[in-house]
């Protein structure tokens, strides 16, 4: 009875003060991940007030987090959007991929860790925030800019991306090496195949056996059939997260749009339990050692994220000052950075300085990133702008042979 009291105090405690932080974050115009983040390491080992009875609580609450994250991001495409997504916006998720995973790997092999640490940081590295992006999009009144679906092309090719790179690195970190992990990725590949065409030809079919008219019931309904299918699919060893993922493709239409109301809520109480959970299994005095890395890391990619947008928006005939927004919106991870982290130390069998190293990363990208965002409506960046614009047009250009 005691052990549950405590565990009552910790959790009620600690929701609460999320609460705050989380009112805290919108009044200063930030996201709240960073302090959801600077919490865990406050109350985790060797933080300041270390809460030993709710930790098993927030390991279940975060692994349910990282499933509703996923399932909500299915919930938003349906499978026809997806593959034109995939068909138009490929070369820039190829290039998105080469700047952005590239960099993390090379780093890690620098600091003299191993192939898998290398493969783990190129993932934390190559993702943006989906989250922070769309939250700074809507702040700054951009959604309706051309440069916008540039923007939200990368970030769903990223989302595919990790449907395949999730089962990839899940089976590496399970010590299975390259052939278990591209087995894997094999099986991944084919699931996801397999769930898009089923979803395009009997995706109407497989809505109707929810009722967008119940509440309860399609609340009850779709998150019971997420939690299985991402349940057996961890024990087929193709990733809790990619399953829950390939579920929010197959529902479509009312269903879709009513699941994502009702799961809206549970999404966001157990994502904030989630990045409490990373911060309150890092401990606070590895951040320091790391932090100079950390920063280089972050000044490297953030810079190489820009670039991405920018080559991205102007392959699509997007003018100057559109090329920079669509760039530097994209700087931000967060979400699918961390729980790649998770998944490494949940594993074990990483570098140890790994965790330490993402949060670092992740809070230094999340802060900068919206700030840099507002670059391009500052006069004197305007003014910049327009002065290299009419630099380029003045070039004489080149003489035929």
């Amino acid at each position: 009875m005691h052990e549950t009291t405590t565990l009552l105090v910790e959790v009620g405690a600690l929701l609460f003060l999320l609460g705050l932080l989380g009112r805290l974050s919108r009044r200063i115009g930030l996201s709240p991940i960073p302090l959801y983040l600077l919490a865990g390491l406050a109350f985790g080992h060797g933080g300041l007030l270390p809460l030993n009875a709710s930790e098993e609580f927030f390991a279940v609450g975060a692994e349910i987090g990282v499933i509703l994250l996923l399932v909500m991001l299915g919930l938003e495409y349906s499978a026809n959007e997806l593959v034109g997504n995939l068909r138009s916006a490929a070369p820039a998720g190829l290039i998105d991929g080469l700047l952005n995973a590239l960099p993390g790997a090379a780093f890690a092999l620098l600091l003299g860790w191993d192939w898998v640490a290398a493969l783990v940081l190129a993932g934390i590295t190559w993702v943006s925030s989906s989250g922070v992006i769309a939250k700074v999009l809507g702040d700054l009144g951009r959604l309706g800019n051309r440069e916008t679906p540039v923007i939200l092309s990368v970030l769903v090719i990223e989302d595919l991306a990790m449907a395949l790179y999730l089962p990839l690195v899940t089976a590496v970190l399970a010590g299975t090496g390259l052939l278990g992990g591209g087995i894997a990725l094999a099986i991944a590949v084919g699931t996801v195949l397999l769930v898009l065409v089923v979803a395009i030809r009997y995706g109407n079919a497989i809505s109707t056996f929810m009722s967008a008219k119940d509440p309860e019931a399609l609340l009850l309904g779709v998150l019971g059939m997420t939690l299985l299918v991402a349940g057996v699919a961890a024990k087929l060893q193709v990733s809790a997260a990619v399953g829950a993922f390939l579920v929010g493709i197959a529902l479509s239409g009312p269903v879709a749009h009513h699941a994502t109301e009702l799961l809206t809520p549970l999404r966001d109480l157990f994502a904030a339990v989630f990045f409490v959970f990373f911060g309150l299994v890092t401990d606070p005095r590895d951040i320091p050692p790391v932090l100079l890395p950390a920063l280089g890391l972050a000044i490297v990619t953030m810079a190489t994220k820009t670039l991405t947008g920018y080559l991205a928006a102007r392959r699509v005939g997007i003018a100057e000052p559109g090329r920079w927004r669509a760039g530097l919106a994209l700087v931000p991870r967060g979400e699918f950075s961390i729980v790649i982290a998770g998944l490494a130390v949940a594993a074990g069998s990483v570098e140890p300085k790994l965790a330490a190293l993402a949060t670092a990363y992740v809070l230094i990208t999340v802060v900068t990133g919206p700030m840099l965002a507002r670059l391009p409506d500052l006069a004197w960046f305007k003014r910049w702008v327009r002065q290299r614009g009419a630099a380029q047009r003045a070039q004489p250009a080149p003489v035929p042979d």
